[in-house]
């Protein structure tokens, strides 16, 4: 995408229905897709979140923005009613446009839609200690369980094969085998890293293939910091939803260990400081049981502690191909960052196969089995 034009935020801002006048904007956010901007206005308890879709990456932007719609009205609908489970949660609201749609676009033929800015809140790149696991896992469970009972059936697949592990590993062969920037002879160790997964990692895969692991409405993005936390820290958001869509709670789950029980960046450059923390795992997965265990399945159950696996393992292919293919899809800050990226994804599985047995224990003493 080219740069965003400063000057025409204020213009695309007049397009929606929101409250208060345009003062300022400025750039926030990590996220390595979309470009965010935090709007001021001239009533200083109003504020919103504007946000420019990154067309390469979503390429079915109105089925993108009628799932957020979906959702977001779902949710509200759920804390409006007093959903005692929803109580806690607070509203992440689209504003509509002034004609009623839920995006506008802008003369260079730019996506954007506007969001409430939840006052008070932070998010955090790297989980702090193990209360914040615990509540952040609550938050997530508590999410999946308040959109359990939406169809998926009415949310589109916007990003088709987005967890998909065959369509991973055949791109990633592909982009191997055509080597178009000369990367593939610097990264033949990662390479064989892939090869010597591929035929455990397909396992998911099958088990949703077959309808073994249901298919539900998911996150499908579920990093640390899409959490919102208040003052008092506790978790009240879950945000980042360009991704919601059927898929499986494992991937969420899985995703969310990913990013929470790793006390380093995603990445970091000393593998040495990349581990996988247990005593995160499991304040994560004891927060998210005692909300999302309401529903779940036995056997999805059963595979929460491979999900962890398989999630890092998809990542790290996901950035590993990015960087052989180019640097296309995600935003890089210098060379090699998606070689960097990945290095520390397949390090911080290799620290999760060294525990995966604990971690399934540490799943059966959260629900309370002992065998």
């Amino acid at each position: 995408m080219i740069p965003v034009d400063l000057s025409a935020l204020p213009g695309i801002f007049a397009q929606f229905s929101a409250e208060g006048s345009y003062t300022t904007a400025s750039r926030i956010g990590t996220g390595h897709i979309n470009d965010t901007f935090h709007v001021l206005t001239n009533d200083p308890a109003i504020s919103f979140i504007l946000q420019r879709i990154n067309p390469d990456v979503f390429k079915d932007i109105p089925g993108l923005m009628n799932n957020i719609g979906i959702v977001t009205r779902h949710l509200e609908n759920k804390i409006l009613s007093g959903d005692p489970y929803a109580a806690s949660f607070s509203i992440l609201r689209l504003i509509p446009a002034t004609n009623q749609e839920l995006y506008v676009t802008d003369d260079q033929r730019n996506c954007w839609r506007l969001y409430n800015f939840i006052q008070g809140t932070s998010s955090h790149d790297v989980v702090e200690n193990p209360e914040m696991a615990y509540r952040g896992g609550k938050a997530f469970g508590l999410f999946q369980h308040l959109t359990s009972d939406i169809s998926n059936e009415t949310l589109k697949e916007t990003i088709p094969y987005f967890h998909n592990i065959e369509k991973r590993l055949e791109t990633f062969q592909i982009v191997v085998r055509n080597d178009t920037e000369g990367r593939v002879r610097e990264v033949a160790r990662e390479i064989e890293f892939v090869k010597t997964r591929e035929n455990e990692m397909r396992l998911m895969q099958n088990l949703v293939g077959d309808g073994t692991i249901p298919v539900r409405v998911t996150h499908n993005d579920t990093k640390f910091n899409n959490i919102l936390f208040d003052k008092h820290n506790q978790a009240v958001c879950i945000v980042d939803l360009d991704t919601v869509m059927p898929g499986t709670v494992l991937y969420d789950f899985g995703d969310a260990i990913r990013t929470g029980a790793n006390r380093a960046a995603e990445d970091e450059k000393d593998l040495t400081k990349i581990t996988l923390d247990l005593d995160l795992f499991h304040e994560y997965t004891r927060g998210y049981l005692e909300t999302a265990g309401r529903f779940l399945s036995p056997v999805e159950i059963s595979h929460l502690a491979f999900s962890a696996k398989f999630m890092t393992f998809i990542i790290g292919i996901r950035f590993l191909t990015d960087y052989i293919d180019g640097d296309h899809y995600y935003r890089i800050l210098f060379p090699g960052h998606n070689l960097q990226r990945a290095r520390s994804q397949f390090r911080l599985l290799e620290t999760m196969e060294g525990h995966f047995e604990e971690m399934k224990e540490i799943v059966n003493k959260a629900l309370g089995i002992r065998h």
